[in-house]
This record gives structure tokens, sequence and C-alpha cells, in this order.
């Protein structure tokens, strides 16, 4: 599901869960305790041609409202965990990042990219943003998250490079060393210097998080209506038939 792995002063986390590498609860739960269990710097990767295809749509049909309400909550903790560390993180967006995998990735301080796809479609199956997943792509993003979230689309890396989506393409054979470098550059600057950059730097977001928690209410709804229900069950039949 998740290997981890220490490099010197680089934690290595690479999604190993499915062919695409879902995020469902269990998968969460681990990249949650496995962020906030290490004081190195972090590196997150995926395997086969996915960093992550975002959430497990099919389990978010099978297990209905009571299961969305967990999968959103196990969302946010995930984002905000790889957001909050105070040492450096690094994406090496080896594959398709896709919605939630999309935001796991703009939840590191830097993004490497060698292959597939990134974007933010959560849009074209009804859901609606969490709230601290929204203000994580606006931190990453600026001036360009208004066009990366309600156009949907997927990019390549080229495309991903313009928009502000990752720093950096590579080769697929040099990904994850170049990540490791960069990693290891930023983990050898003072950890109390660097955390505080960060504090400070997130500030507008967290506050923007916290003012408007309240909106998570509306976002569960929006995730469990019928409407919804049925834009997922068209986007999987649509994938089953590729």
């Amino acid at each position: 599901m998740l290997i981890t792995e220490d490099r010197d002063d680089v934690a290595v986390l690479r999604i190993e869960h499915g062919r695409v590498g879902a995020l469902d609860v269990e998968l969460l739960d681990a990249l949650t305790e496995a962020v906030t269990a290490t004081d190195r710097a972090l590196l997150i990767t995926g395997s086969g041609s996915s960093f992550s295809a975002g959430v497990d749509l099919r389990r978010i049909l099978d297990g209905g409202r009571p299961y969305t309400e967990e999968l959103l909550a196990a969302l946010s903790r995930t984002f905000r965990a790889v957001f909050d560390h105070p040492r450096p993180t690094v994406a090496a967006v080896n594959g398709h990042a896709i919605a939630g995998g999309c935001v796991l990735a703009l939840a590191c301080d830097l993004r490497l990219m060698s292959g597939g796809r990134i974007g933010l479609t959560e849009l074209t199956v009804g859901v609606p943003f969490p709230t601290a997943a929204l203000e994580i792509v606006r931190h990453a993003l600026g001036s360009r998250a208004g066009q990366v979230l309600l156009g949907a689309q997927t990019v390549d890396r080229e495309q991903a490079l313009t928009l502000g989506m990752v720093d950096e393409v590579t080769e697929p054979g040099e990904l994850l060393p170049r990540a490791l470098t960069l990693a290891a550059e930023l983990a050898a600057r003072s950890p109390e210097a660097y955390r505080l950059a960060k504090v400070q730097l997130h500030r507008p977001a967290q506050a923007a998080i916290e003012e408007t928690a309240p909106d998570d209410a509306a976002v569960l709804a929006g995730w469990a209506s019928d409407d919804t229900r049925l834009r997922i069950e068209a986007a999987l039949a649509a994938l089953a038939r590729r």
C-alpha cells in the first residue's frame, strides 16, 4: 500500500496501491501516519504509470454517505499533514496525478514530473472541493488556480510546467535521483528557519482553511448527492469502455 524508505535525511514514501494508486481511507491514513511520524524531509512518489489517480470512486458508491464522510475527513488530514510538514517536501510525479492525486502533489513544496497527465478533474464528476484541498490549490497555483480548477482538464508535463503545476520536468530514469538531490539540498538548510518560512508562507492558506471550514458540510452534501452518484457511475462506465 505504502512503501517507506529512509535515504539519509530524506524519507521516501512510495504509493503502491492497486493499479493506479487510488486514494481510499486506508491509504490516506497510512500516508498521514507516515508523514507525521518522521522528522526528515519527505519525497512522495508513485509506482507504475501513476502517482495517484485520485479517490477510489467505486468505494464511494459502495460505501454511501458514511464512507464518503470518513473519506473526506481522511483526505483533509492527509493534505494538511503534507502541507504542514515542517521539513522540505518533494513530489516526484512519475505518472498520472489526477484530482486528489494532483492535490497531494500540490501540497508539497516542490514538484517534479516525468510523465503521465496531471489535473484537477473533480468538477467533471460533480464533486466540490474540500476546504483544505481548495486552499492548498490556491496557495500552490496562485492566479492560475481558477483556470486549472474550473477547467477540470488534465495536461501533460510540459503544459503543467507552463501552468506552474510542477516546478521541473525530467525523464523517467532521472526523476527519483533528481528529486532526492533536491530534497537533500533543502534538508541541509536550517530546520528551524525552514519551518518558520513555511509557517509564514502558509499563513494565509491556513487562516482561510479555518475560516471556511463550515463549508465542508456543504461539500459532504455535494459528494453524497444523487446527482453526484449518477455522475460517478457514468464516469466509471466510461472508464470500463476504454
